[in-house]
Formats: structure tokens, C-alpha cells, sequence
């Protein structure tokens, strides 16, 4: 996945990065997915696990005996009927 500034076209799997202050980030134009490191393979090798949850490819649902091993009651762990917040939309 890379960028070029030699033409306007439209690039596909197209990816920024840039440093900012101590650290660099990097985002996924596409999906929106943004990830920092404290270095470019870093924040590139973040971006790249976080592109990949963030299109189901890995991870997965915790069972329930996970989450109870957690503290969590699944019976509990509910949003019902209630939108979930703007920014996870």
C-alpha cells in the first residue's frame, strides 16, 4: 500500500503518513483507519492489524466464559434498545 503525488488520480489501498511530534501516524484513506507508532514500520504495522479488524479478516467474539473470566456478566452486557454514540457510527 503506497501513495504517489506524480499525478491526481485516485490511488487504490492509498495510505498517509506523517510524523507528528514524537511519533508517527499513519491512515488507511479508504477505510479511515488511523494508527500511530513510534516509528514508521510501527505505526505501517499497526495500521495494517487495525485495517484488518477494522474489516473482520481477524479477531473475534469473546465467549462467554471469556467475558465472565473477565468480570463481565453477559446477561448484563447489553445496549438494548439505545443507539450506540456518534463516533461508533
Amino acid at each position: 500500500m503506497a501513495t504517489s503525488t506524480r499525478d491526481a488520480d485516485a490511488h487504490e489501498d492509498e495510505i498517509r503518513l506523517w510524523r507528528e511530534e514524537d511519533s508517527w501516524v499513519a491512515k488507511d484513506v479508504e477505510t479511515g483507519v488511523t494508527t500511530q507508532g513510534n516509528s514508521r514500520d510501527a505505526a505501517l504495522a499497526n495500521l495494517d492489524e487495525a485495517v484488518a479488524l477494522h474489516r473482520d479478516e481477524i479477531g473475534r467474539e469473546p465467549t462467554e466464559q471469556e467475558l465472565e473470566a473477565m468480570g463481565i456478566d453477559p446477561e448484563d452486557n447489553t445496549t438494548g434498545d439505545q443507539s450506540p454514540p456518534d463516533v461508533l457510527q
